[in-house]
């Protein structure tokens, strides 16, 4: 007999606390509330009004509309409350050589024919006619097309024109998402509790954490406990002393500055990413402002030195004064441990080269929820949650480390230890098939698709040594037709797009408050 949908909210754990705010706090918050609240469960979030969070993360990739889905938010109406724009993908800049410019398109490259992957149908066409007259891989992509057209379009269900192969994400205000998840989480019940915690209690023979007890002298029981608390990790390491992993011998970016400038134009619906001589600096275009920051290695650059670097590159005025963000790459060695699931910066880092920060969030998430306790007898769920986050975030490393190892930059001692480091097995493995005849494999439910890896690998000019042999089994005329009916497609379609701003304000999605194609600080 099938279980019943309600099978969730029937077990004995009946309280949970999460510890912290923010965009995980209040992720998780929502997310919890209209699921496993039915009365018999409270959910209390504890923050506090005297901590900052840090609220950087406003780029995203395209599971994010699977989250907002998932609580049934209407599109539109979010992109509203959080002077939302849409996202096609990331410019790089300066990454393979100097002056060198790719785009890490959302969604597919062309279409596979006959079983056979687009990749390998332009690798040999490169080969067969000349890169020239194959042209860039971004030319068969809908969405490299059409963002550097500064356009979009949003495809309709079921639709198999060449707009339905536009895949897209959003760039926020990550604290105005906060506040709108906050609004809908206490909507479904959570309680909010406002305080500094001061104590931690744990049970004197599991070692579980039974409560927490706040500045003013409140005690919160739970038996489920949930750390967003940020860096520190307040239960999962300052309680718990889970340990951390730290991987900046691969990435060795330790710092961050952001400011916000000015919008000058109207935003465009992508991310740029340009890299510096110790580091890159991020360029999210909002309704209302532009969020900026510098990603740098202390090692290599001092923090005046990298400040200067990100004011002289940002194309509006500054909204407030730089801040500085300090940050170790790597993750906890357990994201759950005892009865305490760590979220966000608690469980954490990488840097949010390819946005995958509020992604890790959502990730741990959605794992939580497939694997949901009933009870303190949980050290099957616990163990798999940790294997399956593990995977996901040295997944997320490995290709974020291929933007740094696939360079051929030596005009600054960062890039040259870079370029000529050792990176982890499961990356080597995977350059070394490409470069032999271009063959990507995605292993298990790794986050990155084929498309991102062969944006990354042309675009810094690894290419391999030849085509698959399965790939000169087509016509070569043929096929050469198709692609050009590909790109003038493409190119066609992008052409009858509205600009991002233009299709924003037809749809309802562009707050009132908000000047078009200006920068109103707000």
């Amino acid at each position: 007999m099938a279980e019943s949908r309600d099978t969730a909210t029937t077990g004995r754990l009946k309280k949970v606390v999460i510890v912290g705010g923010g965009t995980a706090g209040w992720m998780a918050a929502a997310a919890l509330s209209r699921y496993f609240d039915d009365g018999r469960r409270t959910i209390t979030l504890i923050e506090s009004d005297a901590i900052g969070t840090v609220g950087v993360g406003e780029a995203t990739i395209p599971p994010i509309r699977n989250f907002n889905a998932m609580l049934d938010i209407p599109e539109n109406e979010f992109l509203r409350a959080t002077r939302g724009t849409f996202k096609l993908g990331i410019e790089f800049v300066n990454w393979g050589r100097k002056g060198d410019r790719y785009f890490h398109p959302f969604g597919n490259y062309g279409q596979d024919l006959h079983g056979i992957a687009f990749h390998q149908l332009y690798l040999r066409e490169c080969a067969r006619s000349g890169a020239a007259q194959a042209g860039r891989i971004a030319e068969y992509s809908m969405s490299s097309v059409a963002a550097a057209m500064g356009r979009f379009g949003r495809p309709a269900p079921g639709a198999k024109s060449a707009v339905a192969q536009i895949g897209y994400a959003f760039h926020f205000d990550a604290s105005l998402y906060a506040a709108f998840l906050r609004t809908m989480a206490e909507r479904q019940r959570t309680q909010r509790r406002e305080g500094r915690i001061v104590e931690v209690e744990r049970d004197g023979e599991c070692g579980d954490v039974t409560a927490v007890r706040l500045e003013n002298g409140d005690r919160i029981e739970g038996e489920l406990f949930i750390d967003c608390s940020g860096f520190r990790g307040l239960l999962i390491e300052d309680t718990l002393e889970t340990g951390y992993e730290d991987w900046s011998h691969w990435l060795p970016m330790d710092r961050a500055i952001a400011v916000p400038t000015a919008n000058r134009g109207a935003p465009d619906p992508f991310t740029r990413a340009t890299a510096h001589s110790a580091g890159w600096q991020w360029r999210i275009p909002l309704q209302h402002r532009t969020g900026n920051g510098h990603v740098f290695s202390s090692q290599y650059m001092d923090e005046d030195e990298a400040r200067d670097i990100l004011l002289r590159h940002v194309e509006g005025e500054p909204l407030t004064e730089p801040r500085t963000l300090r940050f170790l790459t790597g993750m906890r060695k357990q994201a759950w441990s005892h009865n305490v699931v760590s979220l966000g910066l608690s469980s954490g880092f990488i840097e949010p080269l390819e946005s995958t920060s509020i992604h890790l969030i959502q990730n741990g998430i959605a794992r939580l929820f497939a694997l949901f306790p009933d009870g303190p007898d949980c050290g099957l769920e616990r163990d798999e949650y940790n294997r399956g986050m593990r995977e996901t975030y040295e997944d997320v490393r490995d290709f974020i480390i291929l933007h740094y190892k696939a360079t051929q930059r030596d005009d600054s001692p960062f890039w040259r230890y870079v370029r000529d480091m050792e990176i982890p097995d499961s990356l080597a493995h995977k350059i070394e098939l490409w470069r032999s005849r271009g063959r990507i494999f995605r292993e298990n439910a790794e986050l990155f698709t084929m498309p991102s890896w062969v944006a990354v690998m042309l675009g810094q000019n690894i290419w391999p040594e030849r085509h698959e042999a399965i790939a000169d089994t087509l016509d070569e005329a043929k096929v050469a037709q198709a692609m050009a009916q590909m790109r003038a497609a493409y190119r066609a379609a992008a052409d009858q797009m509205p600009t991002q701003e233009q299709f924003l304000k037809q749809a309802g999605a562009w707050h009132e408050g908000v000047e078009p194609g200006l920068a109103a600080a707000q």
